[in-house]
């Protein structure tokens, strides 16, 4: 009896272990390697006084910012195909050097991934929450959501998402109003008549070409002084 008691004990603590590993498996792959790569990078670095920092997805990850203004203290933190979860997943690192000013855009890729409208504000609220806690002398500025265009055919469960992304902006609106915190409309600055990314700005329906970030530089430069 003694020996069937010891081997139920080992096979339960297998199970455990084998539960616990499977489950920090799941964690490591929850998002892509390019993720993973950059969260650890972004980790390795040095914090800075008075840091500025963009967080967002691809079409934050996409630009060279401190070349762009001229300015060593922005530090770009975004990630190609980040989500809201992966942005909260890494806030520690974002505010850890409370910085001196944060631009945030994020959610179109949760919209790619079918996440509702108010998934991602909540969502949204929660890295408001915890950024304004960690780090309250923080500015936030909330940036809109970008346009999209479905022109190009690529890129398709992004582009195809005009009337849910109005909807969020609206939402970033009054929260941004609700918190004392500055909105930052770019979608208007970028849409046509229609409510479309202006193919003037991009080349894919998604992403901003060399001139969609010269207009997002002047909508924001005047927050950078």
């Amino acid at each position: 009896m003694r020996h069937r008691k010891i081997f139920l004990f080992s096979i339960a603590i297998f199970l455990l272990f084998g539960f616990e590993a499977q489950s920090q498996e799941k964690e490591k792959n929850k998002y892509y390697p390019y993720w993973h790569q950059k969260e650890t990078h972004f980790r390795s670095l040095p914090n800075e006084a008075n840091e500025i920092i963009f967080l967002g997805d691809s079409i934050t990850d996409g630009c060279n910012w401190s070349e762009m203004f001229h300015d060593l203290r922005i530090k770009n933190r975004g990630i190609s195909a980040d989500i809201t979860d992966g942005v909260l997943d890494r806030l520690d690192e974002v505010v850890e050097s409370k910085p001196l000013k944060i631009f945030l855009m994020i959610g179109v890729n949760d919209l790619a991934r079918g996440k509702a409208v108010d998934y991602i504000v909540r969502n949204i609220e929660r890295i408001l929450d915890s950024i304004q806690k960690e780090t309250p002398q923080t500015e936030i500025y909330v940036q809109s959501l970008l346009p999209v265009n479905s022109v190009y055919g690529l890129a398709k469960n992004h582009t195809n998402k005009t009337a849910e992304i109005i909807a969020i902006n609206a939402a970033l609106k009054k929260m941004a109003k609700d918190r004392k915190l500055t909105f930052v409309d770019l979608h208007s600055f970028l849409k046509t008549e229609s409510n479309l990314l202006d193919p003037e700005y991009t080349n894919d329906g998604l992403h901003l070409t060399g001139k969609g970030y010269l207009v997002w530089k002047s909508a924001i430069e005047k927050y950078l002084r």
